[in-house]
This record gives structure tokens, C-alpha cells and sequence, in this order.
């Protein structure tokens, strides 16, 4: 009998569900906050990946998560069919936050790897094809971000703040830091990151505090806007 064997994947896209969402403030995780029928902010959030999906690539989602979290694990099951799915608990070794779930995802992926908040959602027309956008960027650039305009100090407070400037017709990240202090200068904020295999091993320095933000120098790919659901509201 012959064996069969998972295909390797194409891409690998990290989503960082071990969060606790404190400040959203409902007895059940923000990602499973219904938007429409049957249609929650983590299908919002996957729509992008199912895009890659439906291009014909091979998708490795690496879902991160913590016991509190069975019932987002539960929830993507409607997913099986659709890409190929690890969960790895988030090892507290390497922190408890956003940094430390991606390093637990790291040694999961295979190939560029992107990174997808599931309470982050990217609005307006073709949002759905620019994670694909980005990944092919990547070959050139090495790293890319689809990102929105945003000028008000207290949303960059509490995003992943960009410089933006465009030299040549196009966009690059001038300067980058994850919920600056001081906002001052910075005019966007990233929705999703993509990254080559080989520089994947610096995707928590996205997030991170004290180190050298890689996202400088990624080309950035713009969006009519980006909902952060931090509050049922």
C-alpha cells in the first residue's frame, strides 16, 4: 500500500491566539465576536489566508494558544479542509506575550512566513489579496507590511506604528516601533507582516521592546483601514 504524505507547505502564517483580552472585557475571547451571522473577527481576519488558499499555495497555519482558548480551537475547525493546521501551546519560557507566542510558532513554519492577528481585520476594496501581494514582495524586499494611513497619536499609541515614505512610486517603511511612547512621526500602523524563511527568526523584534524593529525597510502595501477589536464596540 502505498503511504501518503502531507504536501510541505508553500507558506506558513502564524496566528497568535494565547492572548487573554483583557481590555476587550467579554466572557469570551474577542476573536469569536460575531460581526454577522454565523461570521466572527477570526473569519474577518482569516480571510486574507483563505485567499492564499484559493491562488493555489499550500497554507500551514500555526495557531498558538492557551487552555483558556479551546473554544477559538474549536472554531477553526471549519478550517481542516482549508489549510494544513498546528496548535502549539504558547511556551511560557519565552514570555507571555505577543513576542514570546511567536517564538513558540517559530520552529512550526516552513517557508515565508506572515504574521495575522486574529482581532486585527483589514477593510476596504481588494483587502482580501494583499497578504498575497505582500508575500510576493517578499522576494524582492524580503520583508512587507500591508499597513493603513493613520495620523490620531493615541491609535499609534496602540498599534504597531510605521514612518511611511514612498521614494521612487514605492512605499517603504521609514522607521518602525510597536506602541511608540512618543508617535510622533509616524503616519500608519501594519494590519500583517510577511517575511522571508530566513529572516522569520526576527519576527518577535516586530513586537518587541529594546530592539531593533526589522520592519524598517519593508515595503509597505496600503489599505483603506485596519479594525483592532479591543472593545465589543
Amino acid at each position: 500500500m502505498q503511504s501518503s504524505s502531507t504536501p510541505l507547505p508553500d507558506v506558513s502564517v502564524i496566528l497568535p491566539c494565547a492572548g487573554h483580552g483583557t481590555r476587550f472585557g467579554a466572557p469570551y475571547p474577542k476573536e469569536l465576536h460575531c460581526l454577522a451571522p454565523g461570521v466572527t473577527v477570526l473569519d474577518r481576519s482569516l480571510e486574507a489566508v483563505v485567499e492564499l488558499t484559493k491562488s493555489g499555495l499550500q497554507v500551514r497555519l500555526v495557531v498558538v494558544f492557551g487552555t483558556h482558548k479551546l473554544n477559538t480551537v474549536s472554531h477553526l475547525a471549519r478550517y481542516a479542509d482549508t489549510f494544513q493546521m498546528v496548535f502549539v501551546y504558547q511556551d511560557e519560557s519565552f514570555g507571555s506575550g505577543l513576542d514570546g507566542a511567536i517564538r513558540s510558532a517559530l520552529p512550526m513554519t516552513q517557508g515565508p512566513v506572515a504574521l495575522v492577528l486574529p482581532d486585527i481585520v483589514v477593510t476596504g476594496p481588494d483587502t482580501q489579496g494583499k497578504l498575497l501581494d505582500a508575500l510576493r514582495q517578499v522576494e524582492v524586499a524580503g520583508w512587507s507590511v500591508v499597513a493603513a494611513e493613520e495620523r490620531d497619536h493615541d491609535t499609534l499609541r496602540q498599534m504597531g506604528a510605521l514612518a511611511v515614505t514612498e521614494t521612487g512610486g514605492v512605499l517603504t517603511v521609514g522607521a518602525a516601533a510597536d506602541k511608540p511612547g512618543n508617535p510622533s512621526g509616524f503616519n500608519a500602523y501594519w494590519g500583517m507582516v510577511a517575511v522571508t524563511e530566513n529572516e522569520a527568526h526576527r519576527l518577535p523584534d516586530v513586537v518587541g521592546r529594546g530592539t531593533t524593529n526589522p520592519l524598517t525597510g519593508a515595503v509597505a502595501l496600503m489599505v483603506q483601514g485596519i479594525v483592532n477589536y479591543n472593545t465589543p464596540m
